[in-house]
C-alpha cells in the first residue's frame, strides 16, 4: 500500500538523570533530504540516527529534532577549591581594609560563603557514559519511525481512495470520449467530404492516388483511438502500482505525465465541440490526480 511523504511524531523519556524530548516531521521532496537538529558532543548520535532514518525511510523532506536536557537535582553538589580560595582571600583583604579604616566589619556565615556564585557548582558528569547514552536512545528512534510510518500510512490509505476515484474518473471520461468519437465519425465523413470536392473543383489534375493519401492523413490525424487505448492502459497501470508495496511515487509521477500527454493530444485532434469539451475535463481530472500523487512517497 502506498504511504505519504507527510508525517508528523514525537517522543520523550529518561534515564541516567537525562531527560530527551525528538521531535520528527516530514513533507514532500523530490528525493530523500535528512536534517539533523542534534546536541553537540554526543559520539555516535548522528551516524545512529542517519542509519535508523535512511532504512525506514525512502522520500521526503525530513528534519528530526533532539533536546537533551538535565534532571533537577541529577547532578552532585561540590565546591569549587580554587573559587573558595579567592573568595576567601577576598573577605580577608576586605576586612583587612576595614581594620585600616576603623570599620568594623561582621564576618560572614558559611552560608554567604556558599552563596556566592562559582563557590558550589553541580557536576556536569552523568551517570551514562557518553557511548551509553546512543544505546539507550537507539530504540527511542526506532519508535520513533514506527510512530512517524504509521501516521503515514495513514494519510497513504487516504490519498489511495482519493486518487482511485480519480482514476474512476479517468476511465469514466476515457470511455465517453470513445462515445462522442465514434458519434463524429459522420460528422468528420461529412468534412472530409466537402473538402473532397472543393479540391476537385480547384484542381482537375489531382490523381486519385493522391486524393487517397491526402484524405488518409487527415483520418489519421483525426484518429483518436491509439490515445484512448493509452489512457485505458495508463489507467490499468497506475492501479496496479497503488496495489505494490513500496515506494511507487516516482512511477506513478511519470505515470501521470504520460496521462496528460494523451489528455493534450486527444484535445488537439478533437476537431468536435463535445469531444474538446471531455479532453478538458480529462486534463482537469489528470491534474488533480498528479497534486495527489506529489504527496506519494
Amino acid at each position: 500500500m502506498i504511504r505519504s511523504m507527510t508525517g508528523f511524531a514525537t517522543r520523550t523519556g529518561a534515564a541516567g538523570g537525562l531527560s530527551w524530548a525528538f521531535d520528527l516531521r516530514g513533507v514532500n521532496g523530490r528525493g530523500f533530504d535528512l536534517r539533523l537538529r542534534l546536541p553537540d558532543g554526543v559520539p555516535g548520535l548522528e551516524a545512529m540516527v542517519r542509519e535508523v532514518l535512511g532504512k525506514g525511510i525512502a522520500r521526503g523532506s525530513v528534519t528530526l529534532s533532539l533536546r537533551l536536557t538535565r534532571d533537577e537535582g541529577a547532578g552532585e553538589l561540590a565546591l569549587d577549591e580554587a573559587q573558595l580560595a579567592r573568595v576567601l582571600g577576598a573577605l580577608k583583604r576586605i576586612e583587612e581594609a576595614g581594620l585600616e579604616r576603623d570599620v568594623g566589619l561582621s564576618a560572614p556565615s558559611a552560608a554567604e560563603v556558599l552563596a556566592v556564585r562559582g563557590v558550589i557548582a553541580t557536576s556536569a558528569g552523568t551517570d551514562l557514559p557518553d557511548e551509553s547514552i546512543v544505546k539507550h536512545l537507539r530504540p527511542e528512534v526506532d519508535a520513533l519511525l514506527t510512530d512517524f510510518n504509521a501516521m503515514r500510512d495513514a494519510e497513504g490509505a487516504h490519498l489511495r481512495q482519493v486518487i482511485l476515484a480519480q482514476l474512476a474518473r479517468i476511465e469514466a471520461l476515457t470511455a465517453e470520449a470513445a462515445v462522442a468519437a465514434e458519434a463524429r465519425r459522420d460528422e468528420t465523413r461529412a468534412a472530409m467530404t466537402a473538402a473532397l470536392r472543393r479540391i476537385v473543383e480547384d484542381v482537375s489534375d489531382v490523381s486519385e492516388d493522391r486524393l487517397a493519401q491526402e484524405l488518409a492523413m487527415i483520418a489519421v490525424k483525426q484518429d483518436v483511438t491509439e490515445e484512448l487505448d493509452r489512457l485505458a492502459a495508463h489507467v490499468a497501470a497506475a492501479r496496479a502500482l497503488l496495489a505494490e508495496a513500496g515506494p511507487v511515487g516516482r512511477k506513478l509521477d511519470f505515470l501521470a505525465q504520460e496521462f496528460n500527454r494523451e489528455a493534450n493530444t486527444l484535445c488537439s485532434k478533437a476537431q468536435n465541440a463535445a469531444l474538446t469539451t471531455i479532453g478538458l475535463d480529462l486534463k482537469a481530472a489528470v491534474d488533480q490526480m498528479r497534486e495527489q500523487i506529489q504527496n506519494v512517497e
